[in-house]
């Protein structure tokens, strides 16, 4: 077991010694406080008072260095700056040559502060961490939020990168002239997308990102995606590992796997209750037929889960087939005149969902530099599905015969689906590549002795935040162990079943997967019943269905660049979690029939405010979940991705269940029926977040 002691002392530069966390003295001092409270010689108001102004301290002569370092490099391109000039006027190769070098020197004395950075960064993590878990005190949360957000806050000055961000700008535009000398006028500034290839400031760029803790959109969408992202650097021999396993093909196919599943998903919404009209049932079956998808997604995603531990490539062969099997069956139905052969192949079509596999593989698959970008682009790809869904069906508005098969409005999703299935698996097998398993088996093996997956460490207003999952009390205040060390073994062992997973879980976090459940039922029973509902009220064909539908679905990716690139840069997550759940609720009341006539204005309005807030909620509450599910929860089968998949599956079934049942008493109640249980469940998750949301972070 390796001690983070004498992890930072090997990381550290020698003539930067006196300007370093002093890791140890900390430490001890910690253990020293535990004994003085224990003796009754010292109250905690004390330790608290005393202890932040340690921290504070030693945070300062961490920044004051970081910014004289900063002026230093500053001053060192200033005088290469005169010689550029001069070499402007008169240009000579080995002069050029020499210059571009010495640029390169000062790139790599950046990349030795930002090293220094991130062990300052990492030393006070970790002493913070002890000191919560010494003493059962949330003390993290208060130091990071008083001082962070302080106008002169020390804090940003190392977590905002300003300086640096300026030095790494100078030195990139500078290496840019000096290697493109053809004549151009155009800077790196003119030319954004056309980087910098040079590998010292590769590197450079690299460590950067590392230590980048802003909430931006890219951020946000990865945590909306709820795949976890390692809160400790790779070591080289992990970084190795990630690129041989790494095949950008394959990971294009998980994505086209995520954008087609969600079309499937909601391309029959806009005719689900006409072609249950044509079997002869009732309009409200629309939603046994929309949630047969869901019902049989609740399985698929737990045999999926434990199938993507020793393949990937099979999993998506397998669900390729299902969906294509299922959705020729739904096309079918039609033909055969039978509503269970329809139901049947929804159900199918339930089966084949490895959005479970497609999680897993950006997580495992995926180096960590590009993780972000690929989670983020999963959110994508679900949320543009989702809006082409509907609006594709608006496009298949025909009526014609090949055969004995009949192809309109109501069979065309199916057909189409279920050609598109059939390309994608031809692509799939000419083109994935299955990683290997001996890859993942060293990459643990150079793994251990650091930390795994304890949370998403992400935000600006929060840096240092870590896990509330705390495996084992700290008894020894003389050998400070990564954490992922302290804990036995057993207890740093995956959830072997949802009874396990389920008992992981703390009160915050069942609190969070009740909002989830809720927002994933509010929003089914408004996508589910639109076109019963649009129809009954307002007379509109499958076309204004199909056109409001992908206006919703429009909405999604403009609302989380809104909300992750600005809103929660201004205000905590849990204040944008309470405020989105009070709108939904809002939503909710507006949509109620309380007046007549009931209006097309109303309707839109309503369930546009919900489904906007739904979806900021859901951004938000993903983003919080992350951080605080136990890092048991981050690996195997029963994992945090799939408990979060489980809770909104189960909601889409009981809203779809809840249509069907509600359309027994009449579509003229059926819209208030469904309203009153999601605004009963909203109501209960507002509650229960007050409760909660002193533990929410």
């Amino acid at each position: 077991m390796v001690a983070f002691g004498k992890k930072l002392k090997e990381r550290q530069i020698r003539e930067w010694q006196g300007y370093y966390i002093n890791y140890k003295l900390m430490k001890k001092k910690v253990k020293h406080y535990g004994q003085q409270i224990q003796d009754g010689t010292l109250d905690r108001r004390h330790v608290l008072k005393d202890f932040s102004r340690m921290l504070d301290n030693q945070i300062e002569t961490i920044v004051l260095f970081l910014l004289e370092q900063q002026g230093l490099l500053a001053s060192r391109i200033a005088k290469l700056g005169e010689r550029h000039d001069a070499l402007q006027e008169q240009p000579d190769i080995s002069q050029i040559s020499e210059l571009r070098e010495a640029y390169r020197q000062v790139a790599r004395d950046l990349l030795k502060l930002l090293i220094f950075v991130d062990v300052n960064a990492t030393g006070l993590r970790k002493i913070l961490k002890k000191f919560d878990k010494r003493f059962g005190y949330r003390f993290t949360n208060y130091y990071v939020k008083t001082r962070a957000n302080h106008p002169y806050s020390q804090l940003q000055q190392v977590f905002k990168h300003v300086g640096i961000g300026a030095v790494v700008g100078a030195i990139s535009r500078n290496l840019h002239e000096l290697q493109d000398r053809q004549g151009s006028y155009l800077s790196i500034y003119d030319q954004a997308a056309l980087p910098l290839q040079d590998p010292v400031i590769d590197s450079v760029r690299a460590a950067v990102d590392r230590l980048t803790h802003s909430t931006n959109f890219l951020s946000f969408l990865g945590q909306h995606a709820l795949i976890v992202q390692e809160d400790e650097l790779p070591t080289p021999v992990e970084e190795r590992v990630d690129d041989q396993r790494y095949h950008f093909m394959s990971l294009l196919l998980n994505l086209v796997n995520t954008f087609l599943y969600m079309v499937n998903t909601y391309i029959i919404v806009p005719t689900a209750d006409d072609y249950s009209l044509s079997l002869g049932a009732a309009a409200t079956v629309c939603g046994v037929v929309i949630g047969a998808m869901a019902v049989a997604q609740v399985f698929s995603s737990v045999y999926f889960s434990a199938w993507s531990n020793k393949s990937y490539f099979k999993p998506l062969v397998f669900s390729s087939v299902v969906l294509f099997a299922g959705n020729t069956l739904y096309a079918m139905a039609y033909d055969l005149n039978s509503i269970w052969v329809l139901l049947i192949g929804r159900l199918f079509c339930g089966f084949g969902s490895a959005r479970a596999v497609n999680r897993r593989y950006i997580s495992d698959c995926v180096p960590l530099r590009i993780r972000m970008q690929a989670s983020a682009a999963f959110v994508s790809a679900s949320a543009l599905g989702m809006a082409c869904g509907p609006a594709l069906a608006g496009l298949l508005q025909t009526n014609f015969k090949i055969f004995k098969l009949t192809f309109n409005q109501d069979t065309l999703p199916g057909w189409v689906m279920a050609i598109a299935w059939l390309l994608y698996l031809i692509w799939l097998c000419i083109s994935f590549k299955e990683p290997s398993r001996e890859d993942e088996v060293i990459q643990q093996e150079s793994s251990r002795g650091t930390t795994e997956n304890d949370a998403l460490e992400k935000g600006l207003k929060q840096p240092l935040l870590i896990s509330s999952d705390d495996k084992k009390e700290d008894e020894d205040g003389d050998q400070d162990i990564d954490e992922s060390e302290e804990a036995p073994e057993e207890t740093r062992r995956p959830a072997t079943s949802i009874q396990s997973a389920y008992r992981l879980l703390t009160p915050s976090v069942k609190v969070q997967l009740l909002i989830y459940f809720m927002l994933k039922y509010a929003m089914e029973i408004l996508l589910s019943e639109s076109s019963v509902i649009t129809t009954y009220y307002f007379s509109w064909n499958t076309s204004k269905v199909a056109i409001f539908l992908f206006c919703l679905g429009l909405t999604v990716l403009p609302v989380n660049i809104l909300v992750g690139s600005y809103i929660s840069n201004m205000f905590e997550d849990r204040q944008i979690l309470l405020a989105s759940e009070i709108v939904v609720c809002i939503g909710i009341v507006m949509s109620f029939h309380m007046f007549n006539p009931y209006s097309v204005v109303q309707y839109v309005s309503s369930g546009l405010i919900m489904f906007v807030s739904a979806e900021v909620l859901e951004g938000v509450n993903l983003s919080l979940l992350s951080r605080v599910m136990s890092s048991r929860l981050s690996r195997g089968t029963y994992n945090g991705g799939l408990l979060s998949t489980e809770a909104g599956t189960l909601a889409r079934v009981v809203a779809d269940a809840t249509i069907t049942l509600a359309g027994y008493l009449g579509e003229s109640k059926l819209l208030n029926v469904t309203l009153f249980p999601s605004l009963f469940i909203c109501v209960i998750s507002i509650i229960a977040t007050c409760f909660t949301y002193n533990t929410l972070y």
